[in-house]
């Protein structure tokens, strides 16, 4: 037995639990044809012992780790669905996960993160990666998946039908009889963003209404950041009599603005979201938004990422979910005012 300033080794292990060095691996990395009472031998003197198999240590002597990472820079609702769907994906896979996040729920982004997380975890400790919503365009010596990826990006990539989802709220507002539609937009750099911004002028252009650029205002997806742009639309003279934010946790910021102001919802603003998250079944009124599937994003992206570390990837590199509208409670036809008929008419 190794004694107290030799790092306790396999052999350790298989001479204190009385069976084979072989066994020991094969209990060591998951693998099939050991009985449920050797393998509490096994453990039981890895535990006496305190053996460690290193991840870094693993990985030279294989091929793989058989460790996949997620690479996220916050945890918020949308993170937390996508999550469920990627442990779904990877139940009884023999590959387990690693999720590298930064500490900030809400903090201040800071270019290149996503870079810097993938350039710790691939090769030595993961088989490959999966990133949420990058700022940037990803590299890596191993495989990754991006869900929601950049514009323009070639990396593999799961997203949903952003352009068909935006498409179907502004229709619905517009079958309301919405015509002065706000519009709160997400990160540009982001495909997502950008798709959903397009669905808003589009189905705008298509109905005849023009888009009024002073009723857009940008945002990042920070929920925070919401806050000042609904405000600066609910204060004005001319208010919207809707408004549709490119994400749940934006939507729910102006929820929260339009009771501050004293305006009653649906009654004075319908207000639109994007995501179905949670909170947004839960908020008061029930917000209406767009289910993208956040549970089936995080499921495809990890059993694409799985199957091109494995080499059995044969689908296409990028995924498009579709999406469906979720009407609730935080939508419905317009007061008619004075100003909503000019509006109408013009």
């Amino acid at each position: 037995m190794a004694d107290g300033d030799t790092p306790v080794t396999m052999s350790d292990v298989a001479r204190l639990a009385g069976v084979s060095t072989a066994t020991v691996s094969r209990v060591v990395n998951g693998r099939y044809g050991v009985s449920a009472s050797t393998i509490a031998q096994v453990r039981s003197a890895i535990e006496r012992l305190g053996y460690e198999s290193s991840l870094v240590a693993t990985s030279l002597r294989r091929s793989r780790t058989n460790v996949l990472g997620l690479v996220t820079h916050s945890f918020q609702s949308y993170t937390a669905e996508v999550l469920k769907g990627v442990m779904e994906a990877l139940s009884q896979s023999g590959f387990d996960l690693i999720i590298y996040a930064n500490s900030d729920l809400y903090g201040t982004y800071s270019e290149g993160w996503e870079q810097r997380h993938l350039t710790r975890l691939s090769g030595t400790l993961t088989d490959g990666c999966i990133v949420v919503t990058p700022w940037g365009e990803v590299r890596s010596s191993t495989p990754v998946v991006v869900i929601d990826p950049v514009r323009d990006s070639t990396v593999p990539s799961v997203t949903a039908d952003n352009l068909a989802g935006a498409t179907q709220v502004v229709e619905h507002l517009l079958g309301l009889g919405h015509r002065r539609i706000g519009f709160i937009a997400g990160r540009s750099s982001l495909a997502a963003a950008w798709s959903r911004e397009e669905g808003y002028r589009r189905a705008l252009a298509e109905a005849g209404v023009p888009a009024d650029p002073t009723l857009i205002g940008r945002g990042d997806f920070n929920p925070e950041s919401a806050i000042p742009l609904a405000r600066a639309l609910l204060e004005r003279p001319d208010r919207p009599t809707a408004i549709f934010a490119a994400s749940d946790g934006m939507a729910l910021k102006v929820l929260e603005v339009a009771k501050e102001l004293g305006l009653d919802v649906p009654g004075d603003l319908s207000v639109v979201g994007f995501d179905n998250i949670p909170e947004s079944a839960l908020a008061e009124p029930a917000l209406t938004t767009v289910d993208q599937s956040m549970y089936r994003l995080g499921y495809e992206a990890a059993h694409m990422l799985k199957s091109l570390v494995t080499g059995d990837w044969e689908g296409p590199r990028q995924i498009l979910l579709p999406t469906r509208l979720v009407a609730r409670g935080s939508t419905a036809p317009p007061k008619v005012t004075a100003t909503s008929k000019i509006a109408t008419r013009a």
